[in-house]
């Protein structure tokens, strides 16, 4: 009668568990009342403790290797809770298990493993998992059949995803927004936008991968476009939305755009979230509008923040020149006990090369090994950057060479910089040959070893790397600049007419160019007169 009453409490008990404690006293009275081998009572507990945010893994399977005979119920949570983990390769190692044991898997077994397989990007375990689904007659599963399209996609097999989305009698907008996601995080954005052309609905999901697709692959004017047309034809943005959109604008450097869609989140009372306020902090920095980043930044609750922001704003201050400005919140970000990473370390390092504080920057160098971070090659290249512009060619040369990683393109190029700037031709070119080697298809490595030639009046030498360059098909990039004129963005090239004003704009160009010249030779006499 004792154990009838406890077998009606105890699932309640288990429905509201709250935490980790409240769930090993129910196990302890399972254990006394002789139920710890209750497949159904476990699976409660396991739901707890496998799922919730608050459980334990390692205690929920400690839990399902206590039982006999556990159900495939019971497989198929601790299966889930390692598809979340850290760990994803035990959801497979558990599977692996569980067949040995004769335990038959369900519709619900597959997905987890299939997102397992996506976690790990493994192709390998990924196919091996279709096949099992093809074997126990699941292949046609919609929710399943959505997860495999989701693990191809992981491993960049789009080809193979979308075989798989071929397959299904009747795709939903889970399986479009899953094929249309695939195609913009591999990249190809013209398999992407035709997807999203061709799906019969969309929501807020495939708007939002669309517009992100077209901010990870660079086509920042794509993104704003879809944005525009989403206004008109699509449902209303989210939090993913405006930081892509925000994301899109810092790279283009719109500040108009910027506002009028930090406006737009404020006017349709968008949840202005830490990733959003980060974007925006992020997007007037980039724009050059440091104080409205510093409101946004001021704004947010400093109990709520976390690295990312703090890193924005003082990356941010190292971008405008304002050096001992970053430094000083990087002193602040210490006192409000936030611990900085790798990306935190680099913005210091900028500042300190804006600002020429040598000292400070070592001191910062050295810092990052004493926060149990490692010093990755960017770091050595910003710290060639403050050495090269201080002047300190021994140390920046000592660095590059005692330093435990090959050199990069960009700590090569600020090496390569600073020998210019200081008259050390001949490690300039040495230096210029190195990054020649390494980035053959860079136009630029020839055009720094030819004037690092010139500088040293080899010009025969110059004139011959100049045609080594056209000779290897490299051709240098023409000069481009943007600029925001009444909230749209004017592109120019250099040489190029198709800009609708280029007349006036060139005339312009042409009457400065002689203003300059006219006040250049007026000072001169002036000078000669005195």
């Amino acid at each position: 009668m004792v154990v009838s009453s406890h077998l009606t409490r105890l699932p309640v008990l288990a429905d509201r568990c709250k935490s980790m404690a409240d769930l090993k006293q129910i196990q302890a009275q399972l254990t006394t009342l002789g139920l710890a081998g209750d497949s159904f009572l476990v699976s409660k507990l396991l739901l707890f403790s496998a799922i919730s945010d608050s459980g334990d893994l390692n205690y929920s399977q400690c839990i399902f290797l206590a039982l006999t005979s556990p159900s495939t119920f019971v497989c198929n949570t601790l299966i889930r809770g390692f598809s979340r983990s850290r760990n994803p390769n035990r959801a497979i190692s558990l599977y692996i298990q569980m067949l040995r044991s004769h335990t038959k898997p369900d519709h619900l077994t597959f997905p987890f493993l299939a997102k397992s397989c996506a976690r790990l990007a493994s192709l390998f375990l990924g196919r091996g998992v279709h096949c099992h689904i093809t074997r126990h007659g699941h292949e046609l599963d919609l929710f399943i059949v959505n997860s495999l399209i989701h693990m191809y996609a992981s491993c960049g097999q789009m080809p193979d995803a979308r075989r798989a989305f071929d397959i299904i009698p009747l795709p939903n907008l889970v399986s479009w927004n899953a094929l249309l996601d695939g195609f913009a995080k591999c990249e190809d954005l013209v398999g992407a936008r035709g997807v999203f052309d061709e799906m019969p609905e969309r929501d807020v999901v495939s708007w939002s991968a669309m517009i992100d697709g077209y901010v990870k692959g660079g086509d920042y004017r794509a993104a704003l476009a879809l944005f525009e047309r989403m206004q008109i034809h699509g449902p209303k943005p989210n939090e993913i939305t405006m930081v892509s959109l925000l994301c899109a604008c810092a790279h283009l450097g719109v500040l108009e755009k910027g506002r009028s869609l930090h406006q737009y989140i404020k006017d349709n009372n968008l949840v202005q979230s830490l990733a959003v306020t980060t974007s925006l902090v992020d997007m007037y920095a980039k724009c050059g509008s440091i104080a409205e980043a510093m409101n946004v930044f001021r704004s947010f609750p400093a109990a709520k923040t976390d690295v990312l922001i703090w890193n924005s704003i003082i990356g941010g201050l190292a971008m405008q020149g304002m050096a001992r400005d970053s430094v000083e919140m990087f002193r602040e970000m210490l006192r409000a006990g936030m611990n900085p990473d790798e990306i935190t370390y680099l913005g210091l390092l900028s500042a300190c090369a804006h600002g020429g504080f040598v000292g400070e920057a070592w001191e910062f160098f050295g810092s990052i090994r004493e926060q149990g971070l490692r010093p990755h090659v960017e770091h050595y290249a910003c710290m060639v950057d403050v050495l090269g512009r201080a002047g300190r060619m021994e140390e920046a040369y000592e660095l590059v060479r005692t330093m435990p990683m090959e050199p990069s393109g960009s700590l090569l190029g600020a090496l390569l910089s600073a020998c210019q700037t200081h008259g050390w031709m001949e490690l300039g070119e040495v230096v210029g040959k190195k990054l020649v080697a390494l980035e053959p298809e860079h136009d630029g490595r020839y055009v720094g070893l030819s004037n690092v030639l010139a500088g040293s009046e080899r010009w025969e030498d110059a004139k011959k790397m100049r045609e080594e360059m056209e000779k290897r098909g490299v051709r240098k990039a023409p000069g481009r600049s943007e600029i925001e004129v009444g909230g749209a963005l004017q592109r120019f090239i250099a040489h190029d007419m198709s800009h609708p004003d280029s007349n006036e704009v060139y005339w312009m160009l042409s009457f400065v160019t002689k203003e300059m010249k006219m006040e250049l030779e007026s000072f001169t006499s002036e000078l000669l007169l005195e």
